[in-house]
């Protein structure tokens, strides 16, 4: 999955409004993630059709279940050639150690492992909220930091977090490790339900490795614009910290 391009998170339920949507970019390879909403409204066919199409598939279904029901479903997911899929780091080492070993086991002959990722905390998630509702002596960030950690000694590939925290992973845990992160808006001043944001130049700057960007492109009047738009800001800010 290229780096360069950000991952657009395809927030539609209909398989017709993806090819609609789609059928914007022409022939234009992209840098999708299909979540719970398309996925379990079209099931496995329309993770099939995306691969044919060409479409590198971030497949963001966040398992979190016992290490064996994980393992399992991990070796159905590796046969259907996407590039990246997760689990919650929440599920413990155990549970993400048993994901790798159903990617390993799951995963064709010649073809490359999909990258497997930890979902740290979600980017909708205040630093209040967290303190009200998962009690611990630990700051959001320290929370975030540890479940990292943890991800990394599993044997994952890197994990979800917020561009806020991708410069303390790549610092504490490993330069190597990916920082994989939503909550990106070109206005920052508008959220819906993020809270943890930040805009494409900013992610850049903080180290992140790929961005998720949804309805600031799925639900924008001109989605193509909006896409090129974001494509723009976040690969000079690239090349910028790159010389």
């Amino acid at each position: 999955m290229d780096k360069k391009k950000a991952i657009i998170a395809l927030d539609f339920n209909q398989a017709s409004e993806v090819d609609d949507f789609l059928h914007l970019f022409g022939n234009e390879q992209l840098n999708i993630k299909i979540g719970m909403e398309l996925f379990y409204a079209n099931g496995p066919d329309i993770v099939r059709n995306l691969v044919d199409s060409s479409h590198d598939i971030f497949f963001d279904l966040k398992l979190h279940d016992i290490p064996n029901t994980v393992q399992k479903t991990m070796k159905i997911l590796a046969s259907l050639g996407v590039q990246m899929v997760n689990v919650h780091a929440q599920g413990g080492r155990q549970m993400m150690e048993a994901a790798r070993k159903g990617l390993d086991a799951g995963t064709p002959p010649g073809q490359s492992r999909p990258k497997l990722l930890a979902v740290t905390q979600l980017t909708s998630l205040s630093e209040a909220s967290f303190k009200e509702e998962q009690p611990s002596s630990l700051s959001l960030q320290e929370s975030i930091l540890h479940y990292a950690d943890l991800a990394h000694q599993a044997g994952l590939d890197g994990v979800i977090c917020s561009p806020l925290e991708a410069q303390l992973i790549h610092e504490q845990i490993s330069p190597d490790f990916l920082t994989v992160t939503p909550g990106i808006r070109l206005e920052t001043k508008v959220k819906d339900d993020q809270f943890r944001i930040a805009s494409p130049a900013e992610a850049a700057r903080l180290g992140t490795d790929y961005i998720v960007v949804g309805r600031p492109i799925t639900q924008a009047k001109d989605p193509l614009a909006a896409y090129q738009s974001i494509q723009k800001s976040w690969t000079e800010a690239l090349k910028k910290g790159a010389e």
